[in-house]
Formats: C-alpha cells, structure tokens, sequence
C-alpha cells in the first residue's frame, strides 16, 4: 500500500458542499499542510461553508473560475502546488473545459504529485434492479443523462493525459452524499425544507428509484484515505451496499416531523433521466482501510437538526424547492451571507479571478435586412479540410462573404478575438476536427490530441458563439453505430436521432459520440452526421470510393453514405433556415462496397477488378475496427423533399459527370 504526503494542496470547488468537508476535515487535521480554495461562488457554493476554516493559518480562498488557464497556472506556480482535488462540477463546461484547463496547467508546471479527480457513480449507468452485485471501478461507462455523459468525458481527459504525460492522476466514483451545508435542490435537504414550512415533499414518479446515501462527513473522511493511500492510476468508488428507496427517504423525513405520509408526500411527474439504481462495489476503498461510520438514522437526524437551526443558510430558496426547479430560478453564489466576506477575500486571497460568462440566447432570425450589411456571412472553421475547402467554394459560388477561422478550436480567447468578433459572421460552421492521417487508426495513438480537437475545441467553439447568439453548424459523424439486433444489416431499420451511439471500437467514434452528447445541451448548434463521405473528386484522397478502389481488398457491407455535391449545399440552407438539433446528414438508403465498385468499374474502368475479405480478415490489418450501420434519414427527406437517395445521387453526382465509359 502506497502511502502519500501532500505539501500545498488546492482544492476546486471547495465552498460547495462534498469539497468544503473535505477543506474543513483537511485544514483541521492537517496544519502543516497548506490548502488553497479555488471556487467561482455559483448558486450552490457559500462561503460560510468554510466558516470552520476562517481563522486557520493554513488556509486560503481564492474566488475565480477554473476556466481560467492564466489564475490557474498562477496559482500552481506562486502557491507551489504539488496536490490537486477536483471537485468543481456543474455543467459540462466545468466538467470539460475546466478539467482540461487544470490538466494541462499540471502537464506545463511539472510539479504535480497527485491529481484527485472527483466522479460520480452515474458514470456507470443504470444498475439493473436485481443485480446483487455493484459496479466495479473496471465496469463500462454507460452515462445516461448530459451530466454523467459530462463526467465520464472528464474521466477520458484525466485518463489521457494520465497515459500520454504521466500525471499521477487518481479518480473517485461516489454515491449520493447528504449532510450539513448541502443546497437544497438535493432531494434530503429540500425535503426537510418543506416538511419545515409544512409543505407536501414532491416525489418524482412512483418513487421506487432506488439510491445509497452516505454521510457528508464519512466522504469526507473517504478522501482523507485516497489521498494518504490511494494508488496513482487507480479508480476508487466511494459508495455504501445500504440502499433506499425515495419514497422512504420521504417518509423517514416525515416521521423525523412527525407528519402523515399518506396527507404530506405529493407524487408529480417524473424527471428526465430519472435512472432507477445506481449500485457500486465499495471493497477497493475498504483495502485501502476506510469505512462507513454513519447510520442513516444517525446522520439523518444530524441533518436535520442542522437546518431546522440554520433555516436561512441559503437565503432565498424558493425555486429551488419546487418539484421541477430550473436553473434560473436558483439564487446566485452565497458571497454576501458571509459576515465580512470582502475583508476576508481581501485578506486571504492575492488574485482575484472574475468569471466574465453570461447566459446567452441564440435570437430569433430576422426578417429585414440591411441594404448595407450581407444577409449572411459565414465563419468557417477547418479550412485545409476537405469539407472546410468545398464550403469556401460552394459560398463563392452562391455569393456568400465567408472568411476561415484563424483561432484554434481550444483557445477560446483566439476564437473570440481573432475571429468572432473580427469576422461579425451570422453564422458558423465547424468542419474543423481529428479524423487520423491516414485514417482513423491515428486516433488510437494519438488520444489526447484527438480529445483536444473533437472534444475540447468543439464544446469550445460551441459555447462561444453561444456567448454571442450564433448558430453552429457542426459536422458531426454516423460513425458511432453500428448493425445489432433491433437494426440488423439488410432489414431497412435505420438509426435515427435520438438512438444512442452503440459503436465504441475506435476512439475516434467514441469522442464524437461523447461531444455530441454534450452539444445536445446547446440551442444554437445544428449537428450534421455525416458517413463515409463522397463526391465527384475522384483524385481525392478523402474520397471513400477513391479509398476503396485503391484498396487490394475490400469487405462487402451495406452502409449508409454522404453524397457531398448534394448534401453540402443543403447545409447552407440548413444554415439560413437556422436548424438545430442533430440530423442524420446521408441520403436515404443504403449501399455496399461492391456495388459502389460495380458503378465505378460500369462508369470509369471496365476492367478494375476487386478482391473482398470478411471482417474477420479486415481486422488483422486494421488496428481500430469500423463502424458499419444504416441511418434513417426520413428527418432529413422530410426537411428536403428532392433528396435523391443514395444510389441515385451517386449516378447523378458522382459518376455520371465522370464517365470515362460510353453511355449504353
């Protein structure tokens, strides 16, 4: 067992509730460690959290946002940091953008000896409700909801830059955490708020999810040990086997005020993405020599007592309390219920990072123009990419003003600076990303720098032109499905949009299953999938039936592809008709490898001859296997009734404009 002494730690997120027990737990029992606070104040941080650790010598808070490369690599160099515990999380710009942030500041420093990377165990997915056994730390991922599909991301950029730069990364996986200081949209303590104001406490559905609760202080004590005793690279779950199940939790609360469950608890419409069990298995962290101290009836009764003697801790609460709270009903960061908070952020803390993000709304298309302005204007990112150089074209041909985009996808100051704000575009398309020089298979060595482009650059660019109400027409991929039972090959069933990616044997398709999920979080991007594109340049190396027809071998499956000459300038009126949400960007049906050939060897070479080879037969020659499916893109046909289908868009777009054969 390994056993570690950390120097100077900063902690993220640390005026929150699990992160500021954790701080309290630390400053006091360690004094000659030195602790550094790091949090942004959003609506679920207060500082009287940290009111324990006020008077500690040992202790700092610095208000600023992880998001900030410039305050976080400040704070390494000048605190000479050497331990980092990642709480902070919220959205998926927390989970993504600032993790990377904070990797890559520890991979410039140089001086980090541990990287604490806090989890959840919704990572996992849902539990099946008779399983006996929990969640080990080597089961698959399965997130379900934006926020876990958020987390699990953040785990693959810790992973990464644990394998590629040798940070000594260790991540944690927990179950749900009650106590003291937690901001009641949380379901314990928002219904020990309403049995306090004598309000019925809302269940979502029936209240048979089940869910294990551990308390606040024995998390805190959880980290304690992973700290000292956890093994670098090692993933850790914190969880408890004691399960309840909602309803339960709601009538041991109204047994705690003595209420009749049957007139106080009020059953209202369910949540999206209400999984139904999350069970871990917690033996790991019990090797390392931790275990659960708290009852449920005890720490029950402690968080009760709590806020029934701090009722205004959070202030004004309200929106917070209803059965569906939103986000912008919730308060701000409690800042101002910390008595003499400006005297002790002055005092404590030597930088001062501001948070310059605002809530943005994509406006509504406008029906006048100027005469002295251009109806529309076009941002495009990806210019030395085959699609990005077609677009550049295709808006010269139609008479569109465009410009490239000079930034890099994960510097979001370039982004803002060199290009929105210059350019003044109406809209933006993103044709920018890691695909692998030759192909896909670079990916696979070369997993960082694929998450920086696919994942981090995306949501990036993504966030920003939400900032300034831009729509982004992002170029997505079909390459993360692939033919199972309910769509088998040949049967006609398509995936649609909504279906979940299924297709995870190359890391490229699992980094853009994973930013599109997270785009679904934006109003103003308008994802394309498109697959195994094609058009009439058939000198184009990208081209994929010049791929095939240079190939010794070919396999012989149906796929569902994308006719660029068509389906590229319907982008652009996909972009004036302002469309968002994710669209199978293909031509209706399917066609396979050999018939592509047969096309090529009727229209362009009589005698081309080809050899097929099984899948089996593919793999050994292929380090990352490939994605082969059919999409259903009746959306798309729908939306664009003259789309021809694929067979007749390859004839009319591709080969008959390049026949080289004498018409029959």
């Amino acid at each position: 067992m390994s056993s570690f002494t950390p120097k100077n730690i900063l902690i993220t997120g640390a005026a929150g509730f699990i992160a500021s027990h954790v701080a309290n737990r630390l400053i006091r029992n360690y004094p000659e460690y030195k602790i550094v606070v790091l949090d942004k104040l959003d609506y679920c941080s207060n500082l009287k959290n940290l009111l324990p650790s006020k008077s500690s010598l040992n202790f700092k808070f610095v208000k600023g946002d992880i998001a900030s490369a410039d305050l976080v690599n400040y704070l390494l160099i000048t605190e000479n940091i050497d331990t980092i515990m990642h709480f902070a999380a919220q959205t998926h710009v927390d989970n993504s953008f600032g993790t990377h942030v904070l990797l890559e500041a520890c991979k410039v420093t140089g001086q980090i000896r541990r990287f604490i990377h806090v989890s959840t165990d919704e990572v996992y997915g849902e539990t099946e409700e008779d399983a006996v056994v929990g969640n080990h730390e080597a089961s698959q991922l399965l997130p379900t909801n934006p926020y876990s599909a958020t987390k699990a991301g953040a785990e693959m950029l810790v992973m990464a830059y644990g394998r590629s730069y040798g940070l000594p990364v260790i991540t944690t996986r927990g179950n749900n955490v009650y106590g003291p200081n937690q901001f009641p949209e949380k379901l314990i303590p928002k219904f020990i708020l309403l049995a306090m104001r004598g309000k019925t406490l809302p269940i979502h559905g029936d209240g048979c999810n089940v869910r294990s609760y551990l308390y606040c202080e024995d998390v805190a004590e959880a980290f304690e040990v992973i700290l000292h005793k956890g093994e670098v690279g090692h993933i850790y779950n914190i969880g408890t086997k004691k399960e309840r199940r909602v309803i339960d939790v709601a009538k041991d609360i109204c047994k705690l005020f003595n209420m009749d469950p049957d007139q106080n608890i009020q059953f209202v419409e369910n949540r999206p993405f209400n999984d139904q069990r999350y069970f871990l298995d917690d033996q790991k962290l019990k090797n390392l020599g931790w275990a659960e101290r708290t009852t449920w009836e005890e720490g029950l009764r402690k968080t009760m007592e709590w806020y029934t003697g701090n009722p205004d801790w959070w202030g004004d609460v309200s929106g917070a309390l209803l059965p569906h709270p939103r986000m912008l009903m919730m308060p701000g960061g409690i800042e101002r219920h910390f008595d003499g908070a400006e005297k002790y952020e002055s005092g404590k803390s030597e930088f001062n990072g501001n948070s310059n993000q605002t809530k943005m709304v994509v406006p509504p298309t406008k029906n006048s123009t100027s005469p002295h302005k251009p109806a529309f204007k076009f941002l495009i990112y990806g210019r030395t990419g085959w699609i990005g150089g077609l677009l550049g074209k295709l808006c010269e041909k139609q008479g569109i003003p465009y410009e490239y985009g000079k930034g890099r996808l994960e510097d979001r100051q370039q982004l803002l600076v060199a290009d929105i704000l210059a350019v003044k575009p109406t809209h933006v398309f993103n044709a920018a990303g890691v695909t692998g020089r030759p192909n896909v298979d670079w990916c696979e060595s070369h997993k960082t720098e694929t998450i920086r482009t696919n994942v981090a650059g995306t949501l990036n660019l993504a966030d920003v032109c939400r900032e300034h109400g831009l729509l982004v027409v992002n170029f997505a991929t079909g390459c993360i499905f692939e033919y199972d039972a309910a769509h088998p090959e040949g049967s006609g069933i398509g995936y649609k949009e909504e279906d979940k990616p299924n297709f995870t044997g190359s890391f490229y398709s699992k980094t853009k299953a994973m930013v599109e999920e997270l785009l679904k979080e934006y109003d103003n991007v308008c994802t394309l999938r498109v697959r195994m594109p094609i058009s009439s340049d058939l000198n184009n190396p990208r081209n994929f039936i010049t791929k095939i027809s240079r190939y010794n071998k070919v396999v012989n499956i149906p796929n569902s592809m994308t006719i660029l000459d068509e389906l590229l300038p319907i982008s652009i009126e996909m972009a004036k008709r302002n469309l968002r949400g994710i669209w199978n960007f293909t031509n209706p049906g399917v066609v396979s490898h050999n018939e592509i050939l047969e096309m090529y060897k009727k229209y362009i070479d009589p005698e081309f001859k080809w050899t097929n080879f099984t899948l089996e037969e593919q793999a050994k020659v292929i380090i990352a296997p490939r994605s082969n499916n059919e999409m259903d893109a009746s959306k798309l046909k729908k939306e664009f009734p003259e789309l021809l289908s694929i067979k007749e868009s390859l004839i009319k777009y591709v080969f008959e404009p390049n026949r080289k054969t004498a018409a029959a």
